[in-house]
């Protein structure tokens, strides 16, 4: 038996978080000791545009398509945020989604003060309230999904992320999406590898899709990268930025293995 599709998993996904949203979640923002610094969404991009090979490095406990990642990874956040920050990465993604990926808000202030690199907040946007609680909490970049949100919606969400200070980075999966991402004048275009029909992940993909970004937005290609070699294939396609998380995740010591991918 075939596992499920991906953009079924996807409808779960965004129903749940809808689900969460019609029961009042989001709506009180949370008093936070230490108060995290203000987002600061022009350092995030900045980061992401200095010389070298420029990673985004994640912190993710678990997903639909690869199960458990980082086991008790409530207790390794200040962990891996320092072997992130040691290794020289650019930016730290943390992934809140609680009900599919097993994240929590909280992380994300966790990992942003220990390390001190700006902060993705990694979450199925379909509300301004997730927003508001990703700069509550610090956030300094959000992610925005062109699959899941209208046009209107993109326009609008960005909208409300800049004026909190934050950074937009928007992610596209096709060439028909890229258009779509870009017309919602993000910070950084993100192109996704994953297929959403298979599951499955294509650096060829990615290469493909290179030559379709447009000029502006910082460049970055999202998952399937696994070596310095396949940072040095996307570098060659027209990408700046790298996000990777399960590769850093499982490896023995992520600090390593970043240096080695930035090598």
């Amino acid at each position: 038996m075939s596992g499920p599709r991906e953009d079924d998993v996807l409808a779960r996904i965004v129903a749940d978080k809808r689900s969460r949203l019609a029961r009042g979640e989001y709506g009180a923002l949370p008093a936070v000791s230490p108060p995290p610094a203000a987002s600061d969404g022009a350092r995030f991009v900045a980061s992401l545009r200095e010389p070298g090979v420029r990673i985004v490095a994640e912190i993710k406990h678990r997903s639909p398509s690869a199960g458990e990642i980082l086991a008790g990874a409530d207790g390794k956040i200040e962990t891996i945020a320092l072997a992130y920050r040691r290794g020289r990465a650019a930016a730290i993604s943390v992934v809140v989604e609680e009900d599919h990926f097993g994240g929590r808000p909280e992380w994300l202030p966790r990992a942003r003060r220990i390390s001190g690199l700006p902060a993705l907040w990694k979450d199925f946007v379909v509300s301004e309230r997730q927003i508001a609680l990703a700069a509550a909490l610090g956030a300094d970049a959000i992610l925005l999904i062109v699959r899941i949100l209208s046009d209107a919606e993109l326009a609008a969400f960005s909208a409300a992320a800049k004026e909190r200070g934050l950074a937009v980075v928007v992610e596209a999966h096709d060439a028909r999406e890229i258009v779509r991402a870009a017309a919602a004048s993000p910070d950084v275009l993100g192109v996704n590898a994953r297929d959403l029909e298979t599951f499955t992940t294509s650096l060829e993909a990615l290469e493909n899709l290179g030559p379709a970004l447009p000029p502006g937005p910082v460049r970055l290609a999202e998952s399937g990268i696994r070596s310095a070699a396949d940072v040095r294939r996307l570098r060659t396609s027209g990408y700046e930025a790298f996000l990777v998380g399960e590769m850093l995740l499982r490896a023995e010591e992520p600090e390593e293995a970043l240096r080695e991918l930035r090598a």
